[in-house]
Protein backbone atom coordinates (compact mmCIF):
# COMPACT_ATOMS: atom_id res chain seq x y z
CA UNK A 1 0.00 0.00 0.00
CA UNK A 2 2.83 2.37 0.85
CA UNK A 3 4.42 1.89 -2.60
CA UNK A 4 1.05 2.70 -4.18
CA UNK A 5 0.82 5.94 -2.19
CA UNK A 6 4.33 6.87 -3.27
CA UNK A 7 3.34 6.21 -6.88
CA UNK A 8 0.30 8.47 -6.51
CA UNK A 9 2.52 11.17 -5.06
CA UNK A 10 4.91 10.93 -8.03
CA UNK A 11 2.06 10.85 -10.56
CA UNK A 12 0.47 13.91 -8.97
CA UNK A 13 3.74 15.83 -9.19
CA UNK A 14 3.98 15.03 -12.90
CA UNK A 15 0.40 16.18 -13.51
CA UNK A 16 1.05 19.34 -11.53
CA UNK A 17 4.07 20.12 -13.73
CA UNK A 18 1.88 19.72 -16.81
CA UNK A 19 -0.80 22.08 -15.52
CA UNK A 20 1.82 24.63 -14.50
CA UNK A 21 2.15 25.50 -18.17
CA UNK A 22 -1.56 25.77 -18.82
CA UNK A 23 -3.48 29.02 -19.19
CA UNK A 24 -4.89 28.61 -15.70
CA UNK A 25 -1.38 28.97 -14.26
CA UNK A 26 -1.27 32.53 -15.60
CA UNK A 27 -4.02 33.67 -13.24
CA UNK A 28 -3.77 34.65 -9.62
CA UNK A 29 -6.23 34.56 -6.76
CA UNK A 30 -7.41 38.10 -7.45
CA UNK A 31 -9.05 36.95 -10.69
CA UNK A 32 -11.73 35.02 -8.80
CA UNK A 33 -15.08 35.92 -7.32
CA UNK A 34 -16.84 34.04 -4.51
CA UNK A 35 -20.19 34.29 -2.77
CA UNK A 36 -20.45 35.82 0.67
CA UNK A 37 -22.82 34.30 3.23
CA UNK A 38 -25.70 36.29 1.75
CA UNK A 39 -25.09 35.00 -1.76
CA UNK A 40 -23.55 38.21 -3.09
CA UNK A 41 -20.56 37.89 -5.40
CA UNK A 42 -17.35 39.29 -3.93
CA UNK A 43 -14.14 39.82 -5.88
CA UNK A 44 -11.02 38.61 -4.13
CA UNK A 45 -9.24 41.58 -5.68
CA UNK A 46 -10.41 43.48 -2.58
CA UNK A 47 -7.65 41.60 -0.73
CA UNK A 48 -4.89 42.67 -3.10
CA UNK A 49 -1.66 43.21 -1.17
CA UNK A 50 -2.78 41.01 1.73
CA UNK A 51 -1.50 37.60 2.78
CA UNK A 52 -4.45 35.19 2.59
CA UNK A 53 -5.02 31.99 4.52
CA UNK A 54 -7.86 30.14 2.77
CA UNK A 55 -9.49 27.30 4.71
CA UNK A 56 -12.36 24.86 4.06
CA UNK A 57 -14.16 24.60 7.38
CA UNK A 58 -16.67 22.39 9.19
CA UNK A 59 -18.62 22.76 12.43
CA UNK A 60 -19.08 19.11 13.44
CA UNK A 61 -15.61 17.73 12.78
CA UNK A 62 -12.94 16.53 15.18
CA UNK A 63 -10.84 19.37 13.79
CA UNK A 64 -13.49 22.05 14.39
CA UNK A 65 -11.55 23.37 17.44
CA UNK A 66 -8.98 24.63 14.91
CA UNK A 67 -11.25 27.67 14.60
CA UNK A 68 -9.74 28.96 17.85
CA UNK A 69 -6.06 28.95 16.78
CA UNK A 70 -7.06 30.22 13.34
CA UNK A 71 -8.73 33.20 15.00
CA UNK A 72 -5.67 33.68 17.22
CA UNK A 73 -3.46 33.65 14.14
CA UNK A 74 -5.71 36.24 12.52
CA UNK A 75 -5.58 38.44 15.62
CA UNK A 76 -1.79 38.18 15.82
CA UNK A 77 -0.98 38.97 12.20
CA UNK A 78 -3.91 40.99 10.88
CA UNK A 79 -2.09 44.29 11.47
CA UNK A 80 0.73 42.89 9.33
CA UNK A 81 -1.63 42.11 6.48
CA UNK A 82 -2.98 38.61 7.14
CA UNK A 83 -6.60 37.80 6.31
CA UNK A 84 -8.12 34.39 7.05
CA UNK A 85 -10.93 33.37 4.67
CA UNK A 86 -13.25 30.59 5.82
CA UNK A 87 -15.27 28.51 3.35
CA UNK A 88 -17.75 26.06 4.94
CA UNK A 89 -17.85 22.73 3.10
CA UNK A 90 -20.26 19.87 3.76
CA UNK A 91 -18.59 17.34 1.45
CA UNK A 92 -16.74 15.42 4.16
CA UNK A 93 -19.28 13.19 5.93
CA UNK A 94 -21.78 16.07 6.17
CA UNK A 95 -19.85 17.85 8.92
CA UNK A 96 -20.89 21.39 7.98
CA UNK A 97 -24.69 21.30 8.22
CA UNK A 98 -26.96 24.32 8.51
CA UNK A 99 -27.30 27.61 6.70
CA UNK A 100 -24.50 30.08 6.13
CA UNK A 101 -25.93 32.28 8.88
CA UNK A 102 -26.17 29.38 11.34
CA UNK A 103 -22.57 28.41 10.62
CA UNK A 104 -21.34 31.96 11.20
CA UNK A 105 -23.31 32.24 14.44
CA UNK A 106 -21.87 28.92 15.66
CA UNK A 107 -18.32 30.08 14.94
CA UNK A 108 -18.84 33.42 16.64
CA UNK A 109 -20.50 31.94 19.73
CA UNK A 110 -18.10 29.04 20.26
CA UNK A 111 -14.77 30.34 19.00
CA UNK A 112 -15.11 34.11 18.76
CA UNK A 113 -14.48 34.04 15.01
CA UNK A 114 -14.30 37.46 13.37
CA UNK A 115 -12.41 36.65 10.18
CA UNK A 116 -14.42 36.66 6.92
CA UNK A 117 -16.57 33.63 6.18
CA UNK A 118 -18.27 32.90 2.90
CA UNK A 119 -21.10 30.81 1.49
CA UNK A 120 -20.96 27.04 1.76
CA UNK A 121 -19.12 25.48 -1.18
CA UNK A 122 -17.89 22.27 -2.76
CA UNK A 123 -14.13 21.90 -2.94
CA UNK A 124 -13.98 18.64 -4.93
CA UNK A 125 -15.89 17.19 -7.86
CA UNK A 126 -17.87 18.76 -10.68
CA UNK A 127 -19.47 21.37 -8.40
CA UNK A 128 -16.18 22.61 -6.93
CA UNK A 129 -15.99 26.39 -7.24
CA UNK A 130 -13.40 27.81 -9.68
CA UNK A 131 -11.31 29.25 -6.85
CA UNK A 132 -10.75 25.82 -5.34
CA UNK A 133 -10.04 24.20 -8.69
CA UNK A 134 -7.32 26.82 -9.09
CA UNK A 135 -5.93 26.45 -5.57
CA UNK A 136 -5.61 22.68 -5.95
CA UNK A 137 -3.77 22.95 -9.23
CA UNK A 138 -1.35 25.49 -7.86
CA UNK A 139 -0.63 23.43 -4.73
CA UNK A 140 -1.77 19.82 -5.27
CA UNK A 141 -1.88 17.02 -2.74
CA UNK A 142 1.36 15.06 -3.05
CA UNK A 143 0.37 12.14 -0.85
CA UNK A 144 2.36 10.88 2.09
CA UNK A 145 5.98 9.77 1.84
CA UNK A 146 6.01 6.72 4.09
CA UNK A 147 9.77 6.77 4.58
CA UNK A 148 9.28 10.06 6.44
CA UNK A 149 8.15 9.33 10.00
CA UNK A 150 6.20 12.58 10.36
CA UNK A 151 4.24 12.09 7.13
CA UNK A 152 3.63 8.45 7.92
CA UNK A 153 2.24 9.37 11.35
CA UNK A 154 -0.02 11.98 9.72
CA UNK A 155 -1.36 9.39 7.28
CA UNK A 156 -2.04 6.91 10.07
CA UNK A 157 -4.06 9.54 11.99
CA UNK A 158 -6.52 10.01 9.12
CA UNK A 159 -9.97 8.48 9.62
CA UNK A 160 -9.78 4.92 8.28
CA UNK A 161 -13.02 5.19 6.30
CA UNK A 162 -11.88 8.23 4.34
CA UNK A 163 -10.67 7.30 0.83
CA UNK A 164 -7.26 8.51 -0.27
CA UNK A 165 -7.93 10.89 -3.14
CA UNK A 166 -5.36 11.06 -5.90
CA UNK A 167 -4.39 14.05 -8.00
CA UNK A 168 -5.38 17.40 -6.51
CA UNK A 169 -8.34 16.78 -4.25
CA UNK A 170 -8.82 18.25 -0.82
CA UNK A 171 -8.47 15.31 1.56
CA UNK A 172 -10.44 16.58 4.55
CA UNK A 173 -11.79 19.59 6.43
CA UNK A 174 -9.39 22.39 7.39
CA UNK A 175 -6.95 22.15 4.51
CA UNK A 176 -5.18 25.49 4.28
CA UNK A 177 -3.73 27.46 1.38
CA UNK A 178 -1.36 30.37 1.95
CA UNK A 179 -1.43 33.12 -0.69
CA UNK A 180 1.25 35.81 -0.82
CA UNK A 181 0.75 39.54 -1.36
CA UNK A 182 0.96 39.09 -5.14
CA UNK A 183 -1.90 36.59 -5.24
CA UNK A 184 0.37 33.58 -5.70
CA UNK A 185 -0.56 30.33 -3.92
CA UNK A 186 2.70 29.49 -2.16
CA UNK A 187 1.86 26.75 0.34
CA UNK A 188 -0.66 24.03 1.08
CA UNK A 189 -0.96 22.86 4.69
CA UNK A 190 -2.80 19.61 5.34
CA UNK A 191 -5.45 19.23 8.07
CA UNK A 192 -3.28 17.24 10.46
CA UNK A 193 -0.25 19.51 10.24
CA UNK A 194 0.26 21.28 13.55
CA UNK A 195 -0.91 24.82 14.10
CA UNK A 196 2.65 25.69 15.16
CA UNK A 197 3.84 24.60 11.72
CA UNK A 198 1.04 26.61 10.09
CA UNK A 199 2.09 29.73 11.99
CA UNK A 200 5.71 29.26 10.94
CA UNK A 201 4.67 29.14 7.29
CA UNK A 202 2.30 32.10 7.63
CA UNK A 203 4.95 34.17 9.40
CA UNK A 204 7.42 33.55 6.58
CA UNK A 205 5.01 34.88 3.98
CA UNK A 206 3.82 37.79 6.12
CA UNK A 207 7.45 38.83 6.60
CA UNK A 208 8.21 38.92 2.88
CA UNK A 209 8.20 42.23 1.08
CA UNK A 210 7.91 44.33 4.21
Amino acid sequence: MYSKLYFLRTLTFALFALFAFSGMAQKNVYDFKVKDENGRMVSLSKYRGKVLLIVNTATQCGLTPQFKPLQELYDKYRDKGLVVLGFPCNQFKGQAPGTNKEIRQFCEANYGVTFPQFAKIDVNGKQAIPLYRYLKRQQPFFGYLMSDSTQRAEFERLPKDVPMNAEYDIQWNFTKFIVDRNGKVVKRVEPKDTMAYLEEEVAKVVGQGR
